[in-house]
């Protein structure tokens, strides 16, 4: 394993400890406004928090989607044009 894998595994697991705490925070607010709106009768507020639950969770997986995509087409190019460098 490379210097550079370990240095970003790491920090990655770093910003993730970190991060945790902030995650925690947010769902004792998000219950509590749930709990208020529901003790009014609104009861479609929970609705809309969950789909912003699941925006928020599944938008970070899309970006390193994206991301790993690109890298991988830019990888696969890279490996051919090498190998076209290489026949003549």
């Amino acid at each position: 394993m490379s210097m550079k894998m370990v240095r970003s595994t790491i920090l990655t697991l770093s910003l993730l400890i970190v991060s945790l705490s902030y995650g925690f925070a947010q769902c004792a607010m998000c219950r509590a406004t749930v709990e208020n709106n529901v003790s009014h009768g609104d009861t479609t507020v929970g609705a809309g928090l969950n789909m912003g639950i699941l925006y928020l969770f599944s938008a970070p997986y899309v970006a390193l989607g994206i991301i790993g995509f690109v890298w991988y087409r830019y990888a696969k190019k890279k490996k051919q044009v090498a190998a076209n460098a290489r026949r003549f």
